[in-house]
């Protein structure tokens, strides 16, 4: 084992890292060989303070997947709307301002539904779809992911 990890370049560890910053993902896995090397963080909020991450580098057990699979919430609707970026989603267009939807609204085919900052660019993110809004998934300032169901549009 410690000629395994001998052979490891730290410099290759410090660029997944500095790859995850600017993507704003939360992980990154190379593999090369039968050497697997993991960098991931761990993103923690805390009421009132910024999301703080925590870097972490080894090789990758190969039970991670499971464990991401048992993080999926049960139970997503098939009318839900994934998030298309990996981001920061707002659901007014400023703080303290009026939210763009609420339960139970009519939405129509393009209208804005919220905005995701991903890489300090506000994107908005239309409606795919008329229908009624029956679900708000996240949370205001909450961090998304790619695939992440947002609203449930029937």
């Amino acid at each position: 084992m410690a000629n395994r990890n001998a052979g490891i370049d730290k410099e290759i560890i410090r660029d997944l890292a500095e790859i995850l910053n600017q993507t704003d993902l939360t992980d990154i896995e190379v593999e090369q060989g039968d050497l697997r090397i993991r960098v991931s963080r761990q993103i923690t909020v805390v009421h009132g303070t910024a999301p703080q991450a925590q870097m972490a580098a080894a090789p990758a057990p190969l039970a991670a997947p499971a464990a991401a699979e048992a993080a999926k919430p049960a139970d997503v609707s098939k009318n839900a709307v994934p998030s298309p970026m990996v981001g920061t989603a707002y659901l007014s267009p400023a703080p303290g301002a009026r939210p763009f939807i609420e339960v139970g609204q009519k939405v129509t085919d393009g209208q804005t539904l919220m905005i995701i900052e991903a890489m300090k660019t506000m994107n908005q993110i239309p409606a795919p779809r008329s229908g009624t809004v029956t679900a708000i998934l996240i949370e205001d300032s909450q961090p998304v992911e790619f695939g992440e169901p947002l609203v449930v549009i029937e």
